[in-house]
């Protein structure tokens, strides 16, 4: 693939996912068949509940991630600086996009240190795919790639994205996927930054964060299924036999919360992001609740980071303003009382098997 051929994929990503239902998992993320504890004598005052949480070791004013959504087109240079501009001053955490393509053609599409002067205090995700670490057998390629992706934007950490189902989707994608794992285990063992990895959107097992966790990765993703398919967004760019092949995956993947359960058990000790189809503050309590450090957003998000920064400040003002009041209304003071809730319907630790 062509850089060009990459740059016109994001566009056409972009625009896909704007255009909303068609490419939206079949699957339901799993959240609304949970009901929190309502608590009708909380014994607070609203606007002492504390929502602010700490993550790789960064302080946050909300548990909350805006997730990556865009790499190399020109129109992101906007969306990443108003992302940026916002992440700033709500205090919450930000991963951009894939910067293979920044990282071929030089700091553009706002990947540069100018992302980190518009939010010098956010806790910054780098990004690449696993596919690009390959480089040189996963050896020292995919470091050296790793290790400029963090030094382009200054990041706190790397998020490595695992999207083999995409990939078999696209025209042209990558479908050797040999060596992945030891290419993720020698980049956590030298980049300075910790590892963070995550799936695209059909949910992470249990099995395999175990296996990433062995291999030395800080924290994860599970990036569950109940938001946008990237099969079918794949299928949406790509021919009429391509769009065939990914009709079939529209229902692919584990829910977020089976993911997020899963892993959880699977990793107690592992510092998570939930995402995938979360909606709002509701999701995001629910997400707490069930082991989740952070809950990530990027689909839900887009719309306001194509028109501006202020649009993205109300968006994710109104999600820590749901979750505060979650918490309110369950009788949590903090993130950590909310955390001790109960919850009705929470599903079983189930799907080890890779």
């Amino acid at each position: 693939m062509t850089d060009g051929d990459a740059g016109r994929r994001k566009e056409d990503h972009i625009d896909i996912v704007l255009g909303g239902g068609r490419v939206a998992s079949r699957l339901q993320s799993g959240f609304d068949a949970l009901r929190l504890e309502p608590c009708a004598l909380p014994e607070l005052r609203l606007d002492d509940v504390d929502i602010s949480t700490r993550f790789l070791g960064r302080r946050l004013g909300a548990p909350l991630l805006i997730s990556a959504m865009t790499g190399g087109p020109a129109r992101s240079e906007a969306i990443n600086a108003r992302l940026a501009e916002a992440a700033q001053e709500l205090r919450i955490a930000l991963g951009v996009g894939s910067q293979r393509i920044a990282l071929e053609e030089g700091a553009s599409a706002g990947l540069g240190a100018a992302l980190r002067q518009r939010a010098p205090d956010v806790l910054l995700f780098a990004n690449l795919g696993a596919a690009q670490l390959l480089a040189g057998a996963g050896g020292a390629g995919g470091i050296d790639a790793g290790r400029r992706a963090v030094e382009m934007i200054g990041a706190d950490a790397l998020v490595v994205h695992l999207n083999p189902l995409q990939e078999a989707i696209q025209e042209g994608g990558d479908g050797d996927w040999r060596g992945v794992l030891h290419a993720i285990t020698a980049l956590a063992a030298s980049l300075p930054v910790p590892v963070v990895v995550k799936e695209v959107g059909f949910g992470l097992s249990g099995a395999v964060a175990r296996r990433l966790v062995a291999g030395g990765v800080a924290a994860l993703d599970v990036a569950g299924a109940g938001g946008t398919n990237w099969a079918l967004v794949e299928g949406e760019r790509g021919s009429g036999r391509t769009r065939a092949i990914a009709a079939a995956f529209a229902g692919w993947g584990l829910p977020t919360v089976d993911a997020l359960v899963a892993v959880r058990a699977a990793c107690p000790a592992t510092p998570l992001i939930a995402s995938g189809g979360v909606r709002d503050g509701v999701d995001v309590a629910k997400a707490i609740r069930l082991g989740a450090d952070l809950a990530g957003q990027a689909a839900g998000t887009l719309q306001a980071a194509v028109t501006s920064t202020e649009a993205v400040v109300e968006h994710f003002s109104i999600l820590a303003a749901q979750l505060r009041i979650a918490c309110f209304a369950t009788g949590a003071a903090d993130l950590a009382a909310l955390r001790a809730v109960p919850l009705a319907g929470i599903p079983a630790a189930g799907f080890q098997r890779d």
